[in-house]
């Protein structure tokens, strides 16, 4: 089965909202054995909208809308959905009754604008909105299947996983695919296909390697596409293989973030952790604290920007500062060193850097940082140069960071 996705909405084609929906969705649909062969997106114009439905069906099995589904004049995608398919609009009683439902238990009636939105097209299948005040709509015409949803994300994920996703399953015979993720840490992309060039050669082609880049880290995405003729140990083999290639700059296997790989490491050995941060500005906190749990292993962190922090907070030397500078091997081992005395926890990590795009010489250029890692065997330090971009040096280092406390950990 192939697929098509359309987003609507001129708030996307200006760039006032970013098209977060297309990727996932097209992320969802892999996962389910349904190919993704074209995404776009459209403005609110009705003859736009239309030649995208129009092309979309002549061409895919399959195509999902998002956007243009609320009570206001400029969201036209359900007229347009009349259009193409020549039909009115009827009340739909079940939505109508979620309606009163939804606002009933806010303590409102339902305004005569939302009551608008239980008048669907009569050809369609009406999709619950859990989440919101409009449905969703399932239309199929000659063998192909065009499915709206809203454009607020957290609506349209609840409608695909409840019902898009397990109606296409029940009523298709989709391939089995099955995917395995790697996340390895300090090594460009560019070098990691090097590495794997002569593997990724080999492999049958029923399997996809993909390669899913972002600041400080790749994941590395086994696919296969017929699973179904596959032994499980095949697929375990190869994912084997390719760690092994990679295991310098192995982090994790599966699909969780750093930040919870490191919280439940830190969990299981009971360890706690602090941070002094100067040139990342508390990010690495803010990743840490994301977890839910976070509190059991993280005590705090000094977000020391200023030296006069380093120094009055941290017990930095000032004549170390004075004398190999803020950004010194000297000074991030001090920082890392003095939270983790102060706060009395298992390990601490201290970042301090040139961020950029100001402040580099030409013996610590932008993007020059120095991290330092303290625990129960002493203090380490890395030296890195990521660049000239202020915000993918703070999301590498950050990455940095946690790649040398898992190392440590499993050491």
């Amino acid at each position: 089965m192939q697929a098509e996705i359309i987003t609507i909405g001129d708030e996307l084609l200006i760039g006032q909202v970013v098209d977060t929906n297309s990727a996932w969705m097209a992320q969802r649909l892999n996962e389910a054995g349904v190919k993704v062969i074209r995404k776009s997106t459209v403005g609110d114009h009705p003859e736009h909208m239309l030649d995208a439905i129009s092309k979309g069906m002549e061409r895919s099995d399959l195509v999902l809308l998002t956007g243009g589904l609320g009570p206001t004049k400029d969201d036209r995608t359900r007229d347009v959905l009349c259009r193409f398919f020549d039909c009115g609009l009827v009340t739909n009683q079940a939505v109508l009754d979620g309606l009163e439902r939804y606002f009933g238990a806010r303590g409102r009636a339902v305004s005569d604008t939302n009551r608008d939105q239980a008048r669907v097209p009569e050809k369609c299948t009406a999709i619950f909105n859990h989440h919101g005040t409009a449905p969703g709509m399932w239309f199929e015409d000659g063998g192909h299947i065009l499915v709206s949803m809203p454009g607020v994300p957290y609506e349209m994920k609840a409608m695909m996983d409840g019902f898009v996703i397990p109606q296409l399953r029940e009523r298709f015979a989709l391939p089995h695919v099955v995917h395995y993720t790697i996340t390895t840490i300090g090594i460009p992309e560019s070098h990691l296909s090097d590495l794997l060039s002569t593997w990724e050669q080999k492999l049958p082609n029923r399997y996809a390697l993909a390669y899913l880049p972002s600041p400080g880290l790749v994941r590395l995405r086994l696919s296969c596409y017929d699973a179904h003729a596959v032994e499980q140990a095949e697929m375990l083999q190869l994912l084997e293989e390719m760690k092994q290639l990679v295991q310098s700059y192995l982090f994790s296997t599966g699909e969780q973030l750093p930040e919870q790989i490191i919280g439940e490491m830190l969990r299981i050995r009971q360890h706690t952790i602090s941070l002094a941060e100067s040139c990342t500005g508390g990010f690495i906190s803010h990743l840490i604290t994301s977890v839910p749990g976070s509190s059991i292993w993280y005590m705090g962190s000094s977000i020391s920007y200023a030296n006069e922090v380093k120094t009055t907070f941290l017990g930095v030397d000032s004549s170390v500062i004075e004398s190999k500078g803020a950004v010194s091997e000297e000074v991030a081992k001090a920082m890392a060193e003095g939270i983790r005395a102060k706060l009395s926890t298992t390990w601490s990590l201290a970042t301090t850097g040139i961020a950029g795009p100001g402040g580099g010489s030409p013996e610590k250029p932008v993007g020059t940082v120095w991290i330092a890692l303290s625990g129960p065997n002493g203090t380490v330090t890395k030296l890195c140069r990521f660049g000239d971009n202020r915000l993918r040096n703070i999301q590498m280092t950050a990455m940095t960071a946690f790649k040398m406390l898992r190392d440590a950990m499993e050491a």
